[in-house]
């Protein structure tokens, strides 16, 4: 988790910094529609790979945004969703896609 002494000054490089990978916005975009395994995340992720997959998991987990809820189960189940906080994220994401759809229809 980034402390508050670590933030940039900037509220944009902020956000950048918690989200701005590709991989992480992606994540965030999947788990919009609800939990997701971590097979479920790779295979929607053409390119990831599963080290990058994970650390990406893993960041965001201690920065608040997506837990991880192990079912305790044999063989293991794992799921990630957005917490409350990730959520917020939602009318960000929605915002990328309505930019990316009218720069494509500008083309």
């Amino acid at each position: 988790m980034i402390k508050k002494a670590e933030m940039p000054l900037c509220d944009v490089a902020t956000t950048v910094q918690l989200i701005g990978s590709k991989w992480k916005t992606l994540i965030i975009r999947d788990l919009i529609t609800g939990p997701k395994r971590n097979s479920e995340l790779k295979r929607s992720l053409a390119g990831v790979s599963q080290k990058v997959l994970t650390e990406s998991l893993n960041s965001m987990i201690v920065d608040g945004i997506v837990e991880r809820i192990d079912f305790q189960t044999v063989p293991p189940h794992v799921e990630y969703q957005l917490t409350p906080l990730g959520e917020t994220l939602l009318p960000v994401i929605e915002s990328m896609r309505q930019w990316g759809q009218f720069y494509k229809q500008q083309r």
